[in-house]
């Protein structure tokens, strides 16, 4: 009698929280079938340990910012391309691709255009239920099941004209490590004095750690400068703790930098307060009952919408999504004024319009005086509901 072949999986997963979440359902389905899947695709350390020999870097994936994408736009597309026909040709029982959907659903569009056979699961749904709802029917051409984190994904899905979507809650709500973190802080005694323990998590993206590293080494000075007893921990991923020792070396509180997940277990335990990218880290920070400090684009943190006329309005503010200005110096492309710095004209309106004292005016006239007075300036605003939808294009504003 022949033994039936192992499942050959498809897998697309850049960032280390993608990987973690595509690791776990690999050792799921394992032990469901009592074989190892055949793996083939994109996947850091967590797959890599399950067979997987990964097509590129998974980090080189991995992009935070538009200057960063654009300046890696041709070797992102020429990724996207081998990645899907490197999927097509292994003929693989399904393709799950994780989260990242900038990258990760190029492929499995690739892939459904070369081979409608071949099913395709997306894990993580994009928050259409939060911004780009006309993403939800796109996606209904080449994906069959969307794997959601969120109870209230699936409905989101079916209302918006969505793939259909199986809720499957996250994997940190049971993790062991965080678990017991949580039961850790629940059990300590109020610092009163003493040394306390500050965690610092600045990302699994190289480019998301050269953005926030220096401003989070920056925030560690504020605090010893002001008289504050406190040792750093700095939890990190393999490929990037040469990086962060290199960056945290001048630190005014060197930190003590791991890779270990029980070091990064006892951390969690110990810490009485956290700065952190904003991401998945949050939730664990949450879960494992931690005060922290996200750091995420300020406007929207704020309350901001974005202003897509900006661009066109001496970089009138920093929430809009501007083509970069870029210049060619020696036959180089030079990024170094790509994009302004510091905030514009129309931040300092709407940090007005939505936190500024209307003193003895009434609030109407003094919000009505406000955008008169920005409007004779020369400013203009244009958000998403005029830029986003089809035929919603404008003279003054282009989103993308």
């Amino acid at each position: 009698m022949t033994m039936a072949r192992p499942l050959r999986i498809a897998v697309v997963a850049g960032e280390e929280s993608g990987d973690l979440l595509a690791a776990d359902l690999v050792s799921a389905i394992a032990r469901m079938e009592g074989t190892r899947p055949d793996l083939v695709g994109i996947g850091g350390r967590h797959l890599e340990a399950l067979g997987l020999a990964s097509l590129v870097d998974p980090s080189s994936i991995a992009l935070m910012g538009i200057s960063a994408v654009l300046r890696d736009l041709p070797a992102l597309l020429l990724k996207i391309r081998r990645t899907a026909r490197a999927v097509v040709e292994a003929r693989p029982d399904c393709l799950i691709t994780v989260d990242s959907p900038d990258f990760s659903l190029r492929v499995a569009r690739r892939v459904h255009d070369a081979a409608p056979d071949i099913p395709i699961i997306h894990y993580v749904c994009p928050s259409v239920w939060a911004w780009r709802p006309e993403r939800a029917p796109a996606m209904r051409r080449y994906v069959d099941r969307i794997l959601c984190v969120l109870p209230f994904e699936t409905e989101a899905l079916e209302r918006l004209g969505g793939p259909p979507g199986t809720y499957v809650g996250h994997r940190l709500s049971r993790d062991a490590g965080i678990a017991e973190a949580a039961g850790a802080q629940r059990s300590r005694e109020p610092a009163i004095g003493g040394e306390k323990t500050l965690l610092v998590l600045p990302g699994s993206r190289s480019s998301e750690v050269r953005s926030l590293i220096g401003d989070f080494g920056a925030a560690v000075k504020i605090l010893a400068e002001r008289g504050h007893s406190f040792r750093v921990a700095l939890p990190t991923v393999p490929h990037l703790e040469q990086m962060v020792r290199a960056e945290t070396a001048g630190w005014a509180v060197r930190p003590s930098v791991t890779t270990n997940a029980k070091d990064k277990a006892r951390a969690f335990a110990e810490a009485d307060s956290a700065i952190a990218a904003s991401g998945t880290v949050t939730l664990e920070l949450a879960l494992a009952r931690i005060r922290q400090l996200a750091a995420h684009e300020v406007g929207h943190t704020l309350g901001f919408a974005h202003n897509f006329a900006a661009s066109t309005n001496n970089r009138a503010s920093v929430m809009d999504y501007p083509h970069p200005t870029l210049q060619l110096v020696n036959n180089q492309i030079d990024f170094s004024n790509a994009y302004d710095t510091g905030i514009g004209e129309w931040d300092k309106v709407s940090v007005a319009y939505g936190y500024g004292d209307p003193g003895n005016l009434p609030e109407e006239t003094y919000l009505k005086n406000l955008l008169e007075n920005a409007f004779s300036q020369g400013l203009r605003y244009i958000t998403d509901s005029d830029a986003r939808p089809t035929g919603g294009a404008h003279v003054k504003a282009h989103l993308w």
